[in-house]
């Protein structure tokens, strides 16, 4: 666990804004709490955390350092303590092409983010040893959601809820070429990869994405975005008995 605490922190945080949205709680398939304003996004999971900065050059920056530096604030400028990610306790990456997707190694390392996240004033996502923020998210009203958060994981042991998704589903179309594919969410990930997709009988690992990046509500029916290891993107979709996909430009509808 990386803390360390300064009595002043006056931050430079160059070109930083703080958030002022409200801090929210979803109960869904993979249970979150997040703040959304219109550029940024901050989303706790069960054991991750995922940070949509304001350019996308900010996400690639922080996966080529491996590191973010999450530094706690208890007013705007008094720095309490700060939780230092970096290759020997968390992974990272870029996830749904944008934003920064952090996963711990250890859980108690997570519940001390949380637990500082839930108590302080602000938060400052910056450069690993730098003064120099990506964003700064108000703090106000997340205790609350991160109580909720931490209710529905415990219920679930943590990640392990029961995805239900269209499963066994096969969905047809396309244009020029048509295409036969066949999603499955796994009962059993292989690390980060829980879902494969399989096109035209060939299979990809995939990981699943409950949430809608960059839109306050998602499309009518989304149910989960499956993001290949070949970087390809299927959204699903599901309403009433309807059940239909998106690959690419093109719709696909169930077809058994």
């Amino acid at each position: 666990m990386s803390l360390k605490t300064i009595s002043i922190g006056m931050l430079l945080m160059a070109g930083a804004t703080t958030a002022s949205a409200e801090w929210s709680f979803s109960s869904g398939p993979n249970p979150n709490a997040f703040i959304q304003t219109g550029n940024m996004t901050l989303e706790l999971q069960c054991n991750r955390i995922r940070f949509a900065p304001a350019g996308y050059e900010d996400s690639q920056d922080i996966v080529d350092k491996q590191g973010l530096s999450i530094r706690f604030l208890k007013n705007g400028t008094t720095e309490v303590g700060a939780f230092q990610v970096g290759a020997e306790n968390a992974a990272v990456q870029i996830v749904d092409n944008y934003p920064v997707e952090v996963s711990f190694n250890s859980q108690q390392d997570y519940g001390f983010v949380l637990d500082q996240l839930a108590a302080n004033a602000s938060v400052n996502l910056s450069m690993v040893d730098q003064d120099i923020s990506y964003g700064i998210f108000d703090l106000r009203g997340s205790g609350a959601a991160i109580r909720s958060l931490r209710s529905a994981c415990d219920s679930d042991d943590g990640q392990g809820a029961s995805y239900e998704a269209p499963e066994g589903i096969v969905y047809c179309g396309g244009g020029a070429i048509e295409r036969v594919i066949e999603p499955v969410i796994l009962d059993n990930p292989e690390g980060e990869w829980d879902a494969r997709v399989t096109v035209n009988g060939e299979s990809i690992r995939a990981m699943t994405a409950y949430s809608y990046f960059g839109n306050s509500e998602p499309p009518t029916g989304f149910f989960v975005a499956l993001l290949g290891e070949d970087r390809s993107e299927f959204l699903i979709f599901s309403d009433g008995s309807e059940n239909w996909l998106e690959y690419g430009d093109y719709r696909y509808d169930q077809c058994n």
